[in-house]
């Protein structure tokens, strides 16, 4: 199964690719979608969604996790990131492929054991787990490639479970 993680945002949102076998990880390809902060939120949300099932087609993803909304004191900040996330559910709706989205807690603990890893621990957990020479640069694809992580593990346990 080929998992496309995804750590949604308005300037930079992260993607990673995963082949999972059901027991395996074998890392495919990562990187970022960017946008500029002058550019009007309308097409920054429009060249988002639209890169991002690309690259779906692009891998032939068959499933997509993707970190939910999370805020903590800003509500303001998370806005376009939620109008993000929506942009990204209807493209993926459109090209009838799956989405699971994974609470922050949820992504680190699946990758760490420790719902309150820090960010560094949940980036080095990946390179463990993949298998790769260095933690994934920038930031944002590590944090898809850990969703990635999260939804194969979840889909591992539930199968273990018989769920």
């Amino acid at each position: 199964m080929i998992v496309l993680g995804i750590d949604p945002g308005l300037a930079d949102t992260g993607w990673g690719v995963v082949e999972f076998d059901g027991q395996h990880y074998r890392p495919v390809s990562f990187g970022v979608i960017r946008t500029e902060a002058g550019e009007d939120l309308q097409k920054r949300v429009y060249t988002i969604a639209t890169d991002i099932g690309e690259v779906a087609l692009k891998y032939n993803a068959s499933v997509v996790s993707m970190e939910d909304i999370f805020f903590t004191k800003n509500i303001s900040s998370a806005i376009p990131v939620a109008k993000v996330i929506g942009a990204i559910l209807f493209r993926f709706s459109e090209l009838s492929i799956p989405v699971h989205l994974f609470s922050p807690l949820q992504i680190k603990t699946a990758v760490t054991g420790m719902g309150r890893a820090e960010k560094i621990q949940v980036q080095e957990m990946v390179k463990v787990i993949l298998h790769l020479k260095s933690i994934p640069k920038p930031d944002h694809a590590a944090d898809a490639l850990a969703d990635c992580i999260c939804y194969c593990s979840t889909l591992s346990l539930k199968g273990k479970l018989g769920l």
